[in-house]
């Protein structure tokens, strides 16, 4: 996934610092990320969800908020309108790279911002907020011991995560006037709202007002027993799942033709966990999941490798002879193909070693005389997938 890192000026002319993880192939839209309060765009969740987005086509821009992470400025100096006006300076430095956000995904207090600024953003398709409040004033839970010292100091420090931050009264005065009702209804976007019933600190009645308050078209999906902040990594790539999987509905993600003599285009297989064999399998707007069983060191989230081959050769044999029963008229009412695959002795005089065997057992349903269903069998002999592994092939490898 390559990356460029950038800065922008934002509310106050402040310089933020920017991460835009670009597609490895075509960039087909763009999405902008707003992270959770006192959060930086580099938390596991932000880079998870840009990744599994980037597969799909999909550019996505996070950056610190004034004064957060590495981007300038004073956090005591900032609130949630200014959180609201970066995000609106990082949509227009997108416009000015001709990079538009179509996509608009806020991660908490995050989430709360992208709500407020979406309706002044005039490309946006989509908005997804997870475990965003409700209200923004929600915020000051995380330091409410402090709110006597801050209201008579008019700024005192807190701790939040284990760290120090100078929260002021003006961040407060101006948390109790987000009221997001108004910028909700009037979105002129998709909404899709992901939130852990069990989220400590955000509970999940905020997403139920966020739902509400909302027009259709809007979705609403739980996050089962996730952390506010998605910390394990499961549970971020979920809803990085859940994301792009919702996000083609809206934006359109159809890709340019492919090259001559590459009718379907380039497949691409990149790992997902370094750490096992979890890969992620990109063919234009489709995705799936390879993987190992557990008793291999793997994690048993997609098909095997030989599942995969397995599985595209069934589904050939069941299109072929789909399409010659169309063709002839015949009273086909169903097929379907079970495959196996399994390693045997060779019978020829080189084959010393095992060679692959795959056995189909075809289930034809319908009115169809014994000539027909014979015919039919035949006719699964033809299905390309079965010549191309019955034939020798050439594999050329070249290292990019």
């Amino acid at each position: 996934m390559p990356t460029e890192r950038f800065t922008f000026p934002g509310h106050d002319g402040q310089l933020l610092a920017a991460r835009l993880d670009l597609p490895d192939g075509p960039h087909l839209a763009t999405a902008l990320f707003a992270h959770c309060f006192t959060c930086s765009k580099d938390i596991p969740a932000a880079r998870r969800i840009a990744a599994r987005l980037a597969s799909m086509g999909i550019a996505v821009l996070r950056f610190d908020f004034t004064g957060l992470g590495h981007s300038e400025g004073e956090f005591e100096n900032t609130n949630f309108t200014t959180n609201v006006q970066d995000l609106i300076a990082a949509c227009a430095e997108l416009d000015k790279r001709d990079m538009s956000p179509s996509l608009l995904i806020g991660h908490s207090l995050g989430g709360a911002a992208i709500l407020k600024a979406a309706p002044q953003m005039t490309s946006i398709k989509g908005v997804v907020t997870i475990g965003a409040p409700f209200d923004p004033e929600h915020v000051t839970e995380n330091f409410a011991d402090s709110l006597p010292d801050i209201i008579r100091d008019g700024v005192a420090e807190v701790s939040l995560g284990g760290r120090p931050f100078r929260i002021s009264n003006d961040f407060l005065e101006d948390i109790a006037k987000g009221e997001l009702t108004p910028a909700i209804g009037s979105l002129g976007a998709a909404l899709l709202v992901l939130h852990a019933p069990r989220d400590a600190t955000v509970s999940i009645t905020n997403a139920s007002e966020i739902f509400l308050a909302a027009k259709h078209p809007k979705s609403f999906i739980t996050l089962d027993d996730a952390d506010h902040l998605l910390g394990r990594a499961e549970d971020a790539e979920y809803a990085a799942t859940l994301i792009a999987s919702w996000a083609t509905k809206y934006i359109d993600l159809r890709r340019p033709a492919p090259p001559i003599g590459i009718p379907e285009g380039i497949l691409r297989v990149s790992e997902a966990d370094p750490a096992g064999f979890l890969q992620d399998i990109q063919s234009g707007p489709h995705h799936v999941l390879a993987d190992e069983p557990a008793a291999y060191g793997g994690t048993n989230k997609g098909l095997t490798p030989y599942g995969f081959l397995s599985a595209g050769l069934g589904a050939c044999t069941s299109m072929t002879i789909r399409m010659y029963a169309r063709r002839k008229g015949w009273p086909l009412a169903s097929v379907s193909v079970d495959v196996t695959h399994d390693k045997v002795h060779g019978q020829d005089a080189e084959a010393k070693s095992k060679i692959d065997s795959f056995t189909r057992t075809i289930h034809l349903t319908g009115d169809l005389d014994d000539t027909q269903r014979a015919r039919l069998l035949e006719i699964a002999d033809r299905c390309p997938v079965h010549q191309t592994l019955e034939r020798s092939n050439h594999i050329k490898t070249d290292l990019a």
